[in-house]
């Protein structure tokens, strides 16, 4: 899952983020990269009342737009995702309960799909410790080799 073609995972930051239909969830915060391939795969957007809360969204059908990254999910599907916190990583329970919330698979350490099971209802991340086990799935958190993004 990689970011749009020809874009920085640092170049993502800042950007407004908009759902299947156009409608505005806020803009990216971090950009988390995959432990064993050092990819992105997720960022995180800034949601809820008064953008508070940082909600982790797949980058997988990510596509670019001058300033907006348009993403395949519905905003109500991006904010009835699970809660977890933006510290820096995800850990491989936790990126799954993402693939499970979006209804869709997990990729292996060894470039295979895992199945994850459809979520029911209405719908459809760079990090500081990369500590990833091979194998070990999970994404790292935010900024690139092992660092936290500067500036």
């Amino acid at each position: 899952m990689n970011a749009p073609r020809g874009d920085a995972p640092r170049s993502l930051t800042g950007l407004h983020v908009v759902d299947a239909d156009g409608a505005k969830m806020g803009r990216v915060q971090q950009v988390y990269r995959d432990d064993a391939t050092n990819d992105p795969e997720w960022i995180t957007v800034r949601t809820g009342l008064l953008g508070m809360k940082e909600t982790f969204v797949p980058l997988a059908g990510v596509r670019r737009a001058g300033d907006r990254l348009h993403v395949p999910h519905a905003k109500e599907t991006v904010k009835a995702a699970p809660r977890i916190d933006a510290d820096g990583h995800l850990d491989p329970s936790e990126e799954e309960r993402l693939y499970r919330h979006y209804g869709m698979a997990r990729p292996s350490a060894y470039g295979l799909l895992e199945t994850a099971e459809p979520r029911e209802g209405p719908g459809r991340g760079e990090v500081p410790d990369s500590g990833g086990e091979p194998g070990g799935g999970g994404a790292a958190g935010p900024g690139s080799g092992g660092m936290p993004p500067s500036g």
